[in-house]
């Protein structure tokens, strides 16, 4: 069986290839800023909590909120944007979605309420929703297939390098400016790479995009937003047995299933349906979703345990992620080498069990683990998503001819990000759910309102052991306790779901290359090798 990969397209404009690795310069720096500033903000977490002129005393909600509003927009958007960006071209796409980002990110730095804040990160959402495919179908479309997979590798070690970055900027900036400047930093980044995408990146599109789909499109974006949507609210709740949740998954998983049977059925669909029939383009795009649930899940209250328990500053904290970043930095450009070696399944399962072994280990953290066992298991986890991602974003993106490059693209980060976004919410009630649990018990002495505050996160019980004084020493003790033991249990649930992941890939994606075995030339990725 094989993956629907395109026919033999034609060569690349001389004058593009010689400059297509500055292009790929570029196209980092635009992915640079949209994956950054989510790094950024996991740091500036704390600080934004924290009361007026500091911060501005976001409750936990609203700090979710915070985050939640950006993948509400991006994932809702981020598939209609892949298929504007094959139409009308990829390069206008990304110099409106590099404009818009850099106008949202200038209006969140002087956001005078929690609830401006959450009206202007949904805006950067909206324009980073128009950078994120946008970058990897401008790459697919300067680079001959043969150099793709060590493009998309080098592509993916970006992202490590931004990781690194975001954190470590956002903690010399909390020490020195004020919280608005985590996002001011993006626009002269945004100025930068719109002028450099001006003068170096050209313009592609599908020559053929057909009619517009204006049912698909829109049956895309409900299905996604509310699907999204009811996944936060559900973890916002901590219940996902809730009606109001339920009704929105289920309305949610309506409208898809209404979109993909409306596809089926178009003469001139979004997108081909029939492209998930194939095992291994449906493995990758699940194993991309899979990972994303349990890393986002478990990272999310890697924050806390650094700087709640362990006592860390944000820029102390930002250096702590460098061993992860530094792993994807490393292994990410040389993946492609061991999918030459190994095969696409034996890698990519490879990652999925050092991914679900890392997150296990999480269980062993407790307040006095020494920190350098902590960025071991940075640097083993970095280095299992290297060999996760570079793999399946190759098998993703050449699976589709290189016109629809915006809408594989789209595709894989749809997918991502629902992932990420359910991971945070299951995984993130069930830490809540646990904590509240755990510290319930020492909260007995707390007038009624206050009790249920204090047991909504470590951050709102240490922030009511503060307001006592000498009468809330106490409730440090069990609040680390209980914050550790809801860590533990998160982690495990996390790790069950790589293994998941493990068990996917390891059926269902492709062997060693046949040109591994014998002297075949292959054009197309096979499912069995």
């Amino acid at each position: 069986m094989t993956s629907p990969a395109a026919p033999a397209a034609e060569r690349i404009p001389e004058a593009v290839h010689r400059r297509r690795w500055a292009i790929l310069g570029v196209l980092m720096l635009s992915l640079l800023i949209v994956v950054l500033d989510n790094s950024i903000l996991n740091v500036a977490i704390k600080t934004i909590s924290t009361p007026a002129p500091t911060g501005l005393g976001a409750s936990q909600s609203e700090l979710e909120w915070a985050i939640n509003s950006y993948t509400l927009v991006f994932a809702g958007l981020l598939f209609s944007a892949g298929l504007l960006g094959d139409r009308i071209g990829r390069k206008k796409v990304l110099l409106g979605g590099l404009a818009v980002f850099g106008i949202g990110s200038a209006l969140a730095a002087e956001s005078g309420s929690p609830a401006q804040l959450i009206a202007f990160r949904a805006l950067m959402a909206l324009g980073a929703a128009f950078v994120m495919p946008a970058t990897l179908a401008v790459l697919m479309n300067v680079f001959e297939r043969e150099e793709q997979p060590k493009a998309i590798g080098i592509w993916a070690g970006g992202v490590g390098l931004a990781i690194a970055i975001g954190p470590i900027t956002g903690g010399v900036l909390l020490d020195h400016f004020w919280w608005g400047s985590v996002f001011l930093i993006n626009v002269p980044i945004v100025v930068l790479a719109i002028a450099l995408m001006v003068w170096l990146v050209p313009d592609s599109r599908d020559p053929r995009p057909g009619r517009i789909d204006p049912v698909g499109v829109v049956l895309s974006v409900v299905g996604l937003v509310l699907l999204v949507y009811g996944i936060i609210k559900g973890g916002e709740l901590a219940d996902f047995t809730d009606p109001v949740v339920l009704a929105t998954i289920g309305a949610g998983l309506v409208v898809l299933a209404a979109f993909v049977v409306f596809e089926k059925r178009s003469d001139h669909p979004s997108i081909d349906v029939t492209y998930f029939k194939n095992r291994v383009f449906s493995a990758a795009i699940a194993a991309i979703a899979l990972v994303f649930f349990a890393l986002m899940g478990v990272t999310f209250f890697s924050v806390f345990y650094t700087q709640s328990v362990r006592g860390y500053s944000p820029l102390q904290t930002g250096l702590l992620m460098l061993p992860l970043a530094a792993a994807q930095m490393i292994f990410a450009p040389r993946a492609r080498l061991v999918v030459d070696r190994f095969g696409n399944r034996a890698t990519t399962t490879a990652g999925m069990l050092v991914i679900t072994a890392t997150l296990a280990l999480f269980g062993t953290l407790d307040a006095d683990t020494p920190i350098w066992w902590l960025e071991v298991v940075f640097f083993f986890m970095g280095a299992g998503m290297a060999h996760i991602m570079t793999p399946t974003s190759v098998v993703i993106m050449q699976a589709l001819p290189r016109e629809k490059a915006g809408s594989a693209s789209a595709l894989s980060n749809t997918f991502r990000q629902v992932g990420g976004a359910l991971g945070i919410a299951v995984l993130g009630s069930v830490l809540s759910t646990s904590y509240r649990n755990g510290i319930e018990g020492h909260l007995g002495l707390l007038p009624a309102g206050a009790r249920d505050a204090a047991g909504e996160s470590i951050e709102a019980t240490l922030g009511v052991a503060a307001k006592l004084g000498a009468r809330g020493e106490g409730l440090v003790g069990p609040a680390n306790d209980a914050f550790l033991h809801a860590m533990h249990v998160t982690a495990f649930w996390g790790a069950g779901v790589a293994l998941i992941g493990a068990v996917v890939v390891a059926a269902f994606l492709p062997g060693r290359p046949p040109a591994q075995k014998e002297d075949a030339e292959p054009e197309l990725v096979r499912s069995e090798s």
